[in-house]
């Protein structure tokens, strides 16, 4: 999972290990009650953000796993170099998934990252899920946790459209006020064949540090097992120009 753009800005290292440890425990707190069975009907069936996956789709059964690769690159601007992150996620129990993350910007492992999710259920009858996702990163640079929180709501409009909408708030544990950010990441999707989905997927980080991303994509299954994502769009942060960005996903369900 790619989370949006986080501040760097170096923080003290004092009572990092403490901060690490709330996160967690807020982390584990605010899962634990939702870690049930999920709904015995059918869930709606909805695609995944190529940028900003889930840990597993909502309503995931346990023993669900999957591994998987994002990779992006600017075609502008400086400072041009390959951003990819390798992960596994895996159902440990039916509606609650964890992930393991490892951003990299070229050969250079820039960040640690685990992410938590939930399942709170189906609604609308049948049409529509929702749930919580947590993600925690250690930044290697600045030695320092960062913390995301959201809502997690999908919704099934028809035999071929359906939406994905993630909000939430960055900085839930230890940036202070100061780096706290309103995170929204929204995506339709139009199913074009069983086996293929285009999109477009909005990501925006209000706060501080301001950002945008508009990334159209085409999903396309190659087997029950293994699918490509392939987006070409644009991004912008605070008052830079636009820039081109390509983006390509690996995901492979073991």
């Amino acid at each position: 999972m790619s989370t949006l753009p986080t501040t760097r800005t170096a923080s003290p290292k004092a009572g990092t290990a403490r901060r690490v440890g709330k996160s967690l425990l807020l982390s584990a707190v605010l899962t634990a009650p939702i870690a049930m069975p999920a709904e015995a009907h059918t869930v709606p069936q909805i695609a995944e953000p190529m940028v900003f996956d889930l840990v597993r789709p909502l309503g995931a059964r346990r023993g669900e796993l999957e591994i998987n690769t994002l990779a992006q690159y600017d075609l502008s601007g400086p400072g041009r170099i390959v951003e990819w992150a390798p992960e596994i996620e895996y159902a440990v129990a039916d509606g609650f998934a964890v992930e393991l993350e490892l951003p990299l910007e070229g050969r250079k492992v820039t960040d640690l990252k685990i992410g938590l999710q939930g399942t709170f259920g189906v609604i609308n009858q049948g049409r529509g899920i929702h749930g919580v996702q947590y993600l925690g990163l250690w930044n290697r640079a600045h030695g320092r946790w960062e913390s995301s929180l959201l809502y997690v709501l999908g919704n099934r409009f028809g035999p071929r459209t359906s939406t994905l909408t993630m909000i939430g708030v960055g900085e839930v544990g230890a940036g202070g006020r100061e780096t706290r950010a309103l995170l929204l990441n929204h995506t339709s999707f139009y199913d074009i064949s069983a086996a293929t989905t285009a999109g477009v997927e909005v990501n925006i980080r209000v706060g501080r540090d301001r950002s945008t991303l508009v990334m159209p994509q085409v999903q396309q299954a190659l087997t029950d097992r293994l699918q490509i994502q392939a987006g070409l769009g644009a991004t912008r942060d605070e008052d830079a120009p636009w820039r081109p960005r390509v983006g390509m996903r690996l995901v492979r369900q073991l």
